[in-house]
């Protein structure tokens, strides 16, 4: 072997090492710039509560008037760019009252969530609400909307009444669940109040388009 062989072979192994250790590089800083990527979205306010509080009481106001209670066992508020919301993962009461402070409606759910900027409460199962009546609704879901100030779901429901249980399909309400209707109703028992028992199950067959009115003089 002469010397510029030996030479070439010297130069070509420091090449090699040097893309070994360019290539090493650049897979550490990938590596790295992931993992701090990771660490960044679990350290991100978007998935960490700014306020967390247990065991939690408040009374919501207006002019000076007390026009709800709310109680939960947990709260949690997250500050998302944009769209702020407030969660109750371990459930949720919530009781509305008129200008005598006078119980209007009440909702508990195991599940609830309030987006703040669009004023708009989310509750989830086993949600069940109920008016000054004593009417009781029962379903999987429920939204309430502040603005259009209105109650709704697209599940299932339940609604218990003093001499009648009515089931169907989509629900719509005032906020005081006074003014209700029932989008595609299944069927009606009447109760006998004096024996305790059900009577006859009736098939609603729908009629003004499928929505049952439990106000004959009103308009539906």
């Amino acid at each position: 072997m002469n010397q510029q062989e030996s030479d070439f072979k010297k130069y070509l192994l420091i090449l090699i090492n040097i893309a070994a250790l360019v290539s090493g590089a650049a897979l550490l800083f990938c590596s790295c710039e992931n993992n701090l990527e990771k660490i960044k979205a679990f350290n991100s306010m978007d998935n960490l509560p700014v306020v967390e509080a247990k065991n939690f009481e408040t009374l919501f106001t207006d002019s000076g008037e007390v026009r709800f209670f709310l109680k939960t066992p947990k709260l949690l508020r997250f500050e998302t760019e944009g769209d702020p919301y407030i969660e109750f993962p371990e459930g949720i009461e919530l009781i509305k009252y008129d200008e005598n402070k006078n119980i209007v409606s009440s909702i508990t759910a195991n599940y609830a969530k309030q987006f703040v900027e669009e004023k708009k409460w989310e509750a989830k199962n086993n949600v069940v609400a109920t008016n000054f009546k004593g009417d009781t609704l029962k379903t999987e879901h429920l939204i309430w909307d502040e603005k259009a100030e209105k109650i709704y779901t697209e599940e299932y429901v339940k609604i218990i009444r003093e001499n009648q249980i009515i089931t169907g399909i989509g629900f719509q309400s005032d906020q005081s669940l006074e003014n209700w209707r029932i989008k595609n109703p299944k069927g009606t028992i009447y109760v006998d109040v004096e024996a305790g028992r059900g009577n006859d199950t009736i098939p609603a067959e729908p009629e003004d388009e499928g929505i049952i009115n439990l106000f004959p003089d009103r308009e539906p």
